[in-house]
Parts: structure tokens; sequence; C-alpha cells
């Protein structure tokens, strides 16, 4: 692992432990106004797993996102051991900033068994190869933009992302409320599938709640456009690398209300269902009405 992104991104998903069922991660400026929420959910996964038996996986997580995360302060994670049975453990961790819960977050952990078994079909889409990465706006056109989304539209990326449907999210067209997207980390990372399920809990959170806008032809770059995740649900399905091409199809199939639904799958290149996603997120559009 060389790459000084990557390892910055494994060293903040590895916690310190304050005490017993106790941990602290720090915080990044990714060029968002707040914490990413991604963050939180790869570290409050980190401080779960760290409380479970090895033999046990993460199948599901569930985040309630409750208040802004201040990016200049560190976040505790508090982690209640809520049951452990013969085949699934619980675990609730809360996230803390200033003495304030910003999230709570539950997971439930498994061990192997065998069972039935189907999946969806992954969407026929061109290789990573066939597609170009997306295109970083030109310095004439960042020099145009605010400071908080010129840090965020120049930043270097952890993660390659190749969208199968390109868009310009600066001036965006309307158009159906779906997409796929191939994303891989640009650095091999260690073998071990803790700490691939914390990176992809956090990559999961980009390109959800964006695809709830593509119908309405706005962005998260618009200045009257407010959005925020609300929730984030996790489903963990088979083995995977972060450091392998990953498909991520994503839909939305609703917004209304101020809200809107996404849903997420994600796919191993040769077609194996590795996760599902779901997030409702806040979005409200100042003056004109779209």
């Amino acid at each position: 692992m060389s790459h000084p992104v990557v390892a910055d991104l494994v060293q903040l998903l590895q916690l310190e432990r304050i005490e017993d069922n106790l941990y602290r991660g720090q915080s990044r400026d990714i060029g968002t106004k707040f914490v990413f929420g991604g963050q939180v959910m790869g570290q409050a996964l980190a401080a779960a797993q760290a409380t479970v038996d090895a033999a046990r996986h993460v199948h599901s997580l569930h985040a309630y996102f409750l208040r802004p995360g201040d990016i200049e302060a560190p976040i505790v994670y508090s982690v209640d051991r809520t049951r452990d049975g013969r085949s699934f453990s619980t675990r609730r961790v809360t996230a803390i900033q200033h003495g304030q819960p910003i999230c709570v977050f539950a997971s439930s952990f498994h061990i192997e068994e065998d069972g039935v078994e189907h999946q969806i079909t992954m969407p026929q889409v061109p290789a990573p190869e066939d597609l170009e990465p997306i295109a970083v706006p030109t310095p004439d056109v960042l020099d145009k933009l605010p400071p908080m989304m010129q840090r965020w539209l120049s930043r270097q990326l952890p993660f390659e992302v190749r969208p199968v449907y390109p868009r310009d999210d600066l001036k965006p067209p309307k158009r159906p409320p779906y997409q796929q997207v191939w994303f891989r980390l640009v650095d091999r990372v260690d073998d071990a599938p803790l700490l691939h399920r914390a990176l992809l809990a956090y990559a999961s959170d980009f390109h959800l709640l964006g695809t709830t806008t593509l119908p309405h032809g706005i962005s998260y770059y618009h200045p009257d456009v407010q959005m925020a995740s609300i929730d984030h649900a996790m489903w963990f399905h088979r083995p995977f690398r972060v450091d392998d091409w990953l498909l991520y199809a994503l839909d939305s199939p609703t917004a209304q209300g101020a809200r809107g639904l996404a849903r997420g799958s994600i796919h191993t290149r040769d077609g194996h269902l590795v996760a599902s996603t779901a997030q409702e997120g806040m979005i409200r559009v100042i003056g004109e009405e779209h």
C-alpha cells in the first residue's frame, strides 16, 4: 500500500481504543461542509467489529444521521454489546461529538452457514477499461466556484470511479432515475475482510442520494439545493475486495415531501452480488420548482 490517500483512509478507519466498548476516530475534510456520512459508517462499523468474535461477519447495518458532524473534531463511538446468540451477534453504536449523538448505528453479525442461494443478474454494462474516469473541471471553471466546492471537485480520491452514464453535475440534464458506476480503491490493501467491509461501507455513501436528483436536473453543487443523508442501510452478501473493480447499480423509486429514496446493488466484475444498499435523504430546492 503505497498510495498516500489510500493509506490515510485506512488509517482513518483504524480507531483508537479508549476503554472497553469506547473508541475514538478522527475526521477528514474532503470538501463537504460537514463530516462525510460514509466516514461515520465506516468508523462505526470498525468499532462494532472490534467487539465481535472474528468468526462472525457483518451481514447488515442501519444508520440514522441525527446531526451534522464537525470536520474539526474527533468522534467518539460508544458500543452497546446488545446480544451474542448462538449464530448472531447484534451491536448498537452511538457516534458522539461535543457531547451530542450525531449518528445511531446498528449492525448484525452472523457465523458462516450453508443455505439456499440465488441472486439478481448484474446489469449488462461496458467493462471499466472501456469507460473514462470522472472528468475534473478545468481550472477556469474551478476558479468560478465557491472554495468548498473547489476542494470537493479537485480532491484526490482514494477510489477510482468510472460512470457508465457520465453527467456534468455543474450543468446536469434531466434523465431517468438510475445509474451504474464502476469503482475500486486506487491501491492494493491488506487482505483482512474486516478492512474491506469498512471500506465498502465508506464508499457506499457515494452516488446514492445523487441518484434521486437525476430526473430533476439538479445536483449537490447548486446553491439553491440542500441535500443531506437521513439514514443508510446496507447488507453484505458475499466476499469481495474493494481494490478490485465493483459495479454500483443504483436507482431511485421515489422522491416526495423533500425526501428521496435510492437503492443500490454492488457486484463484482464477474457478476457476483456482494452487497445491497438503501438510503433516504433530504432534498430541498429553494425558490424555483423542479
